[in-house]
């Protein structure tokens, strides 16, 4: 062998055994850090879990509160409904007892003024004396 050979290999040799313990403490360096990435996580757990648990509660509730306020609004829709129902009632009972009547009472006492002052037309041109044309249209 040559000493240019074994230069090359000398230089093959190192350059291997430094990419070996570059790759060693990328291992190490790797591994230390899944122990803390593990630890992190135990903590964010840990430290989550309660909050997870007050918000599963907090829903729960919310849950609650809006079911009952459906059943709410849904009686009071219906007491709505039932009071309308009721006074729509209450104004037909109206009509009919007040209003027809009333109307018809309107009527006849319109029926009966007509009548009276068709009589009274009828005596004012009998008892009208006679008046001359020319009279009439005479502007003195």
């Amino acid at each position: 062998m040559t000493t240019w050979s074994v230069v090359f290999l000398a230089v093959i040799a190192v350059g291997t055994l430094t990419m070996a313990l570059l790759q060693v403490g990328a291992v190490i360096y790797a591994a230390r850090m899944a122990r803390r990435m593990e630890v992190l996580v135990s903590s964010v757990e840990r430290d989550l879990k309660p909050l997870i648990g007050r918000a599963t509660v907090v829903a729960d509730e919310a849950s609650r509160v809006a079911t009952l306020a459906t059943a709410q609004v849904q009686r009071v829709d219906a007491l709505f409904a039932d009071v309308t129902s009721q006074i729509e009632t209450s104004i037909a009972q109206f009509r009919t007892a007040v209003v027809s009547p009333t109307r018809e009472g309107l009527a006849l006492v319109s029926g009966l003024r007509a009548a009276i002052l068709a009589l009274r037309g009828f005596e004012q041109r009998r008892h009208r004396p006679v008046v001359d044309e020319d009279d009439a249209l005479f502007i003195g």
